[in-house]
């Protein structure tokens, strides 16, 4: 099968960064669907990993955690899904990637594809929607429901993937005030159409402007990007009591901020049930079902940013040199082979 990986971690520019090579097709294990790749997207971890994890030229490391495509057959054990199921999903980070023409997936971390997207506009969705969710409702812990009074949320970094899904997901299924961040005409008005209630500016101290739409704190912080830049201001910005959820990787932070406030930190990875085999993999097939669906009745949008085309090497490097330069909106999707 056609497949597109690296031996070495290498600058994006570089020719042999990424290439492509033929591989041999996966073999399901029990609870495993054989999926065929239909569309990708690509994640900031996508670029983290080329330059972390090594390969060889015998042996290629293959990237890739999000796709959407077509069951081509299922494990012994496997009964979510039958060959022809349209799926979509985020993979594991210890198992070969979708950067190839079939991928092999474990069943209890794949949704249904919605059935009102195409392949790309679902590709888009599921990492991101997994982090964003877990990281609202299962590390911050807000509670889903409108009724009554919600708190304050602040989301840094909110015009990226799992951003883009944070602030629909806030708004749709809570009651709480949602501020997004952004620093660029552009990512603004773009958070403001996914239903962000207030976009201040994170290139300005985040207090101050909070402040100047007259909010003197809030209760919980969804920190996405450069949490270490703007540490100082979250724990000047956080209320007593309030919480702090990061997912990107800080140099090094000074947790004794959190302390006078009694606030908590949390991290949240949208890997670990998969990496770990926790006994609660399967949330997040219901997870990716409860996405799909509230796409399919309105509720959702899909987060796609730009399609850059067909899966190879040279779009495939695009993407990444496109992550690499934190000036993406919305996810970055290739599609067909």
């Amino acid at each position: 099968m056609k497949a597109i990986g690296y031996a070495a971690s290498l600058p994006i520019g570089d020719e042999r960064s990424l290439f492509a090579f033929e591989a041999p097709e996966p073999k399901p294990a029990p609870r495993d669907l054989l999926v065929r790749v239909k569309a990708i997207s690509v994640n900031p971890v996508d670029t983290k990993v080329r330059m972390r994890r090594q390969g060889t030229d015998a042996a290629p490391v293959i990237l890739g955690w999000d796709a959407a495509g077509i069951v081509e057959a299922v494990g012994s054990d496997a009964s979510f899904f039958k060959p022809g199921d349209a799926v979509f999903y985020a993979g594991s980070v210890v198992r070969a990637g979708t950067n190839a023409e079939l991928h092999a997936v474990d069943e209890r971390i794949v949704g249904p594809k919605p059935r009102t997207l195409d392949f790309a506009q679902a590709a888009a969705m599921p990492l991101t929607s997994i982090t964003a969710w877990e990281g609202l409702f299962d590390r911050l812990r807000l509670p889903v429901g409108k009724g009554g009074d919600g708190g304050t949320l602040l989301i840094i970094g909110a015009a990226g993937g799992v951003g883009s899904m944070a602030v629909q997901l806030a708004r749709r299924l809570t009651s709480w005030t949602v501020v997004a961040t952004a620093s660029r005409p552009e990512s603004a008005q773009w958070v403001k159409e996914l239903g962000a209630h207030h976009v201040i500016d994170h290139s300005k101290p985040l207090s101050e402007e909070l402040k100047a739409i007259g909010i003197d704190g809030v209760e919980a912080v969804f920190s996405l990007t450069k949490t270490d830049v703007h540490w100082a201001q979250i724990a000047t910005a956080l209320k007593p009591q309030g919480a702090v959820c990061v997912i990107d990787d800080p140099a090094a932070l000074d947790i004794t901020l959190l302390k006078p406030k009694a606030a908590s930190f949390v991290w949240e990875s949208m890997f670990t049930r998969s990496l770990f085999g926790t006994p609660d993999m399967a949330a997040q097939h219901r997870l990716l079902t409860d996405v799909a669906g509230m796409v399919d009745e309105g509720l959702l949008r899909t987060t796609l940013g730009t399609n850059l085309g067909i899966i190879s090497v040279d779009n495939l490097k695009r993407a990444h040199a496109l992550l690499e330069s934190g000036t993406s909106i919305g996810k970055a999707v290739l599609e067909g082979w």
